[in-house]
């Protein structure tokens, strides 16, 4: 009898612990990434079903659909970078942290229902920073400053716009100006990115925040005549080698090199890049559509991927999301995992000056002469300077096609 009655009580107590976790609700959220104890960045999200969600940063609108439930849990799985959510629901709010492994990343985060604002606001806009900005950042503690662009148009108190920096935007930011306080966030799996600043007549002064770990001062003065450098200018290629040369495996572990069959006598465009930057997701992106559109010209596109996955498996594994997301049909190629320190790069590339930032784009003729290097990539939040970009791209492809 006793172990009957066992049985009765520890069947309840093993269906309550694997009873599935309420399902979120429909709708608006707004999301909060504690950065610190003071500091929390906003951003919106909106639940579509049980099983997917949109996260909204200005026209950016990125499909979460990777959502799993197990008892009393939900883990929310970004769609290309491998970061995901841990959470627990309670009535309408959620609670608990991003982790982003491969770059040692976790931020505590709650959300809460049917909140559209991305800022509370206390006052009328007291200005309207649409316009350019010359910008300079200066990182806390160690690291040298360095200059951006600040692009922004605004709308009653909202905000939309980025930062452009030598090396490529800060992709798709929203925000409010309250009162005298510029306020601007993006949160796209990858970048969490808060700036707030004081405005006044024609200057920004405030601090930016990326994730927990760093923070830059900047200041900033309208300048609709500022510009930054030509990225096609920053990195060069050493004249004491030949070729660019390479030989890195791909997902089949077959070493590919550009003296293989599949490049020759063809205009290749070679990309730098990590499946952990989302800079070069833009990028990637757009090369997708171009190869595609382009499929009976003689041009061919090979990606090397710079991983932080500690693994070898891990990177090919991340390598493989994302060409399945954009579907990507060229070549990737693994060439380091376990981090992606640009020495370490510069390294494996001698014959660059060096490898300054993630997206590098080399153009090579067809013989194989390097014609080109582009450094870094300003995607679709920056508006004109994209469309510019795209238009310069395929010209030039267009006059190494004609020789």
């Amino acid at each position: 009898m006793k172990y009957f009655l066992l049985i009765l009580f520890a069947v309840p107590m093993l269906s309550c612990q694997n009873k599935p976790s309420d399902k979120m609700k429909q709708g608006e959220w707004l999301g909060y990434l504690q950065l610190n104890a003071d500091v929390r960045l906003p951003f919106n999200f909106e639940v579509t079903s049980d099983h997917s969600l949109k996260i909204i940063n200005a026209d950016e609108i990125i499909l979460v659909d990777d959502i799993s439930y197990q008892n009393d849990s939900i883990r929310i799985q970004m769609p290309v970078f491998d970061g995901y959510f841990q959470v627990k629901l309670s009535d309408e709010r959620m609670v608990g942290v991003y982790v982003n492994e491969s770059m040692n990343m976790e931020i505590p985060f709650t959300a809460e229902y049917a909140i559209k604002e991305r800022f509370e606001t206390q006052t009328p806009p007291q200005i309207n920073v649409t316009g350019n900005w010359e910008v300079l950042f200066t990182p806390k503690g160690d690291g040298e400053g360095y200059a951006a662009k600040g692009v922004f148009g605004q709308q009653g108190k909202r905000v939309t716009g980025t930062f452009q920096t030598k090396t490529g935007d800060y992709r798709y930011l929203e925000g409010v100006v309250d009162g005298d306080q510029l306020k601007l966030s993006t949160f796209d799996g990858a970048h969490a990115y808060l700036f707030l600043a004081a405005v006044k007549d024609s200057t920004l002064q405030g601090i930016f925040y990326s994730s927990t770990t760093w923070q830059a001062d900047f200041e900033a003065q309208r300048n609709e005549d500022f510009q930054l450098p030509d990225a096609n200018t920053l990195t060069t290629f050493n004249d004491t080698y030949e070729r660019l040369e390479f030989s890195f495996p791909d997902e089949n572990g077959q070493l590919v090199s550009l003296t293989d069959a599949q490049f020759k006598d063809k205009v290749v465009v070679v990309q730098l890049m990590g499946t952990w930057c989302p800079n070069c997701l833009d990028e990637s992106t757009y090369f997708t559509e171009f190869y595609k559109n382009h499929a009976n010209k003689d041009i061919a596109f090979v990606a090397l991927a710079f991983e932080n996955a500690k693994t070898e498996a891990l990177a090919f594994a991340a390598i493989k999301r994302l060409k399945d997301r954009l579907g990507i049909t060229y070549p990737i190629l693994l060439a380091q995992h376990g981090g992606s320190d640009k020495l370490a790069a510069h390294k494996k590339l001698p014959m660059l000056s060096e490898v300054m930032s993630y997206p590098t784009t080399i153009f090579l003729d067809r013989t194989g002469t390097v014609r080109k290097i582009h450094t870094g990539f300003n995607g679709p939040a920056t508006g004109e300077k994209y469309v510019a970009f795209k238009k310069e791209f395929s010209s030039y492809l267009d006059e190494l096609l004609a020789e």
